[in-house]
């Protein structure tokens, strides 16, 4: 927990000696209030100031109270529960057959007062530690996403518009009402807010959840409920967290990387005042889940209800041809076998990794975006591995300026040549995708603790046509999009400028194998992660990863969608810290062959095509016609060399126009989707001052690359 900056006691004595005249030239600016003062000041507050006195910021530590870290300097977002909305809160516990009347004498258990107790206070309050920007103003926030932090109990809240017809109606996990006067209340230490109801999310598993809709026959999921169950995945989505990682951490036996900038050989991009690298603090198992609602199955003349779904909805996938035609599929009551439809269609339908609607795609340096809040532009895409046993397939997850919403597995022209703008032109028929209801009422994002689950609007599975189409473009992928574990908690892009966000200290092997699809082959391997938060960096979704060290260290790559030819990509930004690296790939992760000649990272791109003395001029689009373009790109790829992609912009420029930058042709050969492939990078060099540096790799199937029509897009 926190550290309190100054001591309670001092600061109280601050606070009671000052004048409690509120300034009137800003309505809700309190400069004498605390938070704890002003919520003291107000009697409608009086049974929640209560609560505070009670309830302890760590009750295992017996520390200091909720309200007394509230009377401290800090950053503090407070949701406020009124009287009313504390008495309504007993009154469904009273519904719940909890207690037996609205009132706290009515608590016989003393473990379950506490435990009532701390949700309506610890779920109420965002701890922004020493960073002013972690104060969450209504107005300022956007709508519909995640707050950055978590609560004092650890639970993400979001902000929502329920009623687009109202747009003062704000809500909080979209239920719970923000008063329309009472709220950005400024104090010393944070902002109030006052609320209606009081938070108290459901805290449990999908399982759990998928689990009630099931007993109680709740229409909306019904469907996906049954065939999940059916298919054995319920105790899957009943895993929460992994113990053994918490339990270590706590005890001390995950340790961070002390004063990491000095052993780095030269990196300036530590966090002011923090000059550790963090090890994550809880190594959680989430999942996402988009699901075709049973309004939709009934529009398909399918009974959600009915005793034989299961039966209608394998005789639907037939017809409709809604699996490869190149497998052969079961069709009978062993739905958990890896091999039958129902397992392979709904598999599908789930990624291993908890993504909250503002990230299903990362929307921050595309060009055409605007730095610090970004926009809408050129298209922007991730592309993930589903789950299930047996077989390894990708998702597309996708987001446009033109295509108004997120869509799964969206195949759209691109005005993408020399001199296009990137943009979507059109979309044929077949190829539209299906659209994520992020935003809809169904959209279950904070009521489960271990998953999200949004609707789709249309049948998703893995077809011809949907391998195919994917086999046609080049897959980009992030490094950190090859971990769950990242994405779950909340490790990549996290929108926090807090030291443990920033920079993200991946525990050794040998202390914790953190992200199941990376191996720390040595102890001289140091695992980096840069969030690159409101940095100007021209890295792809703007983070970067550095491996520090004699380092060695090999990951597990996404699979290709169809047996073809493809080319390996993996993109450099040259500075003097890098250093020289021999690459490795292959199948079999004990015997990796060489990828290659040594790729010296300290070099731009002039260099490692021309030798010492090239010139960036002679090289660069600028200066160029098409024709002339074509021709050095060409000449470039003769040396296994690509200028990086237009489609990232940092420090003033695009990537593509960074002489820095560069993509290597690591590998071009014939790769089989049935086939798990590995990376592996080692150092050359005796010293360990020197950084392996990792943004992004490059699937690229033949037809795009080698197409003599239409040459690859510089996107």
């Amino acid at each position: 927990m926190r550290k309190l900056f100054f001591s309670l006691t001092a600061l109280l004595l601050m606070v009671c000696s000052c004048s409690e005249q509120v300034d009137t030239s800003s309505r809700y600016v309190f400069k004498y209030h605390t938070v704890a003062s002003y919520l003291e000041a107000h009697p409608e507050y009086s049974q929640y100031v209560d609560l505070l006195k009670l309830v302890q910021i760590n009750p295992h530590m017996e520390t200091s109270t909720v309200y007394q870290l509230l009377t401290a300097r800090g950053n503090y977002t407070v949701f406020a529960v009124t009287n009313d909305a504390i008495d309504e809160y007993l009154q469904d516990l009273v519904d719940q057959g909890l207690i037996s009347e609205p009132s706290w004498d009515a608590f016989t258990d003393s473990v379950k007062l506490d435990s009532i107790r701390s949700v309506i206070v610890k779920n109420s309050i965002i701890d922004g530690y020493d960073r002013e920007d972690q104060r969450y103003s209504i107005d300022q926030v956007d709508k519909g996403i995640e707050l950055p932090l978590s609560t004092l109990n650890d639970h993400r809240l979001t902000i929502n518009i329920p009623d687009p017809k109202k747009p003062d109606s704000v809500c909080v996990n979209k239920i719970c009402p923000v008063d329309p006067i009472n709220y950005d209340i400024q104090t010393i230490n944070g902002y109030i807010h006052q609320l209606h109801k009081v938070i108290a999310p459901k805290d449990e598993s999908c399982a759990t959840y998928l689990q009630e809709i099931l007993n109680n026959k709740t229409e909306g999921y019904l469907m996906m409920a049954r065939v999940i169950q059916a298919c054995g995945l319920l105790d899957l989505l009943s895993i929460e967290n992994d113990d053994t990682y918490e339990q270590k951490y706590l005890k001390g036996l995950i340790p961070d990387m002390k004063d990491y900038q000095a052993k780095s050989g030269g990196d300036k991009s530590s966090t002011p005042g923090d000059p550790d690298a963090h090890a994550p603090e809880h190594r959680r198992i989430g999942y996402t889940i988009f699901a075709e609602t049973d309004e939709y199955w009934r529009s398909q003349g399918i009974d959600p209800t009915a005793p034989d779904a299961l039966q209608q909805l394998i005789n639907w996938l037939q017809t409709k041809k809604m699996y490869l035609s190149d497998e052969a599929n079961l069709t009978d009551e062993n739905y958990a076998s890896p091999n039958h439809i129902l397992y392979r269609w709904v598999t599908y339908h789930i990624l291993p990794m908890r993504i909250p609607a503002n990230k299903l795609v990362y929307n921050c340096n595309e060009i055409g975006s605007l730095y610090g809040r970004p926009t809408l532009s050129i298209p922007i895409y991730e592309w993930y591995c589903t789950i299930g046993k047996g077989t390894r397939r990708l998702l597309k997850i996708y987001e446009s300026k033109e295509s108004s919403g997120v869509y799964l597995n969206r195949f759209p022209v691109l005005d993408n040549g020399l001199k296009g703008t990137g943009h979507e032109l059109s979309c044929e028929p077949g190829k539209t995708g299906i659209n994520i209801g992020r935003e809809s009422e169904m959209a279950v994002v904070n009521d489960i603790n271990n998953a999200c689950i949004y609707p789709i609007d249309g049948p998703l599975a893995y077809t011809d046509a949907v391998r195919d189409n994917l086999a046609k473009e080049r897959i980009r992928f992030d490094l950190f999009a090859l971990f769950p574990e990242a994405i779950t908690n909340n490790l990549r892009r996290a929108e926090s400028s807090e030291g443990k966000f920033q920079h993200v200290y991946v525990p050794q092997d040998k202390d914790y194998k953190y992200f199941d699809n990376a191996s720390i082959l040595n102890e001289e391997t140091h695992f980096i992660h840069y969030n690159g938060h409101m940095t100007d960096w021209p890295n792809y979704c703007q983070d970067e990863d550095k491996v520090f060290g004699k380092y060695d260290i090999m990951f597990t790559l996404p699979p290709v969608p169809k047996r073809g030819t493809y080319e390996l990509r993996y993109k450099v930004l040259a500075t003097g810290a890098r250093g020289i690296t021999q690459v490795y790939f292959g199948s079999d992760p004990d015997n990796l062959p060489a990828a290659g000649i040594p790729v010296n990272m300290a070099e731009g791109i002039a260099i490692t095509y021309g030798g010492q003395g090239a010139s960036w001029g002679d090289i660069k689009d600028e200066g160029h016609d098409e024709d002339q373009i074509i021709e050095i790109d060409h000449k470039l790829r003769n040396h296994g060399l690509m200028k990086a992609a237009k489609h990232e912009y940092g420090e003033g420029k695009t990537a593509r126009d960074d002489d820095r930058q560069k993509r290597h042709i690591l590998i071009r050969q014939t790769l089989d989707p049935k086939e798990t492939y590995y990376i592996r990078f080692k150092s050359v060099l005796d010293t360990d001052k020197k950084e392996l540096y990792l943004d992004y790799f490059e699937w690229c199937p033949k037809e795009i690359y080698d197409n003599p029509e239409k040459p690859e897009d510089i996107w």
